[in-house]
């Protein structure tokens, strides 16, 4: 049986110093949004004035900086996990990011690149799909890249394709 990690009660405030130190380790380490940040100072025991201050120290700092962030997880997303654009910016309005940075983010995922990620996901599914009526499988191979955050427009455009060109 699995047992659930103890949340560690600080015993003390750590000094602004010391938690300086601590979070520009934290975001050096990745980049971070400011509400993954604000949550580690709030677990580590920073409250009110103390947190905003250390907050603004690390913008200026530039060890935050939201659009950078959106940027590299839009970037990530996308060619490592291979999520559509529908998925990513679900995710970044989730840690509260601006539109203006979302807008900035997404346009690090080229055009014809995104196209091509959609269509060899749904090569590489339809591969692995048992034999089943054509109509079954379109609206399987439909499904599984809608999931994956592409727009369903683009999904049907490109899996009526594929089944035109009778690939396997």
């Amino acid at each position: 049986m699995l047992r659930k990690k103890p949340t560690s009660i600080p015993t003390a405030t750590p000094t602004h110093d010391a938690a300086l130190s601590k979070l520009q380790r934290y975001c050096a380490y990745q980049d971070r949004c400011h509400k993954e940040v604000r949550s580690k100072l709030l677990d580590i025991g920073m409250r009110g004035h103390d947190l905003e201050v250390i907050m603004s120290e690390l913008i200026e700092a530039d060890f935050l900086n939201e659009e950078r962030f959106a940027r590299s997880y839009v970037r990530g997303k996308f060619r490592i996990k291979r999520w559509g654009r529908v998925k990513i910016r679900i995710e970044l309005k989730r840690r509260d990011i601006s539109a203006y940075c979302i807008k900035k983010g997404m346009s690090e995922i080229d055009d014809m690149e995104y196209y091509e990620a959609l269509e060899k996901t749904i090569l590489t599914k339809r591969k692995i799909l048992k034999p089943d009526s054509e109509f079954k499988q379109k609206g399987k191979l439909a499904q599984h890249a809608i999931r994956r955050g592409f727009e369903s427009g683009l999904v049907w455009e490109v899996v009526h394709e594929v089944f035109d060109r009778k690939e396997m």
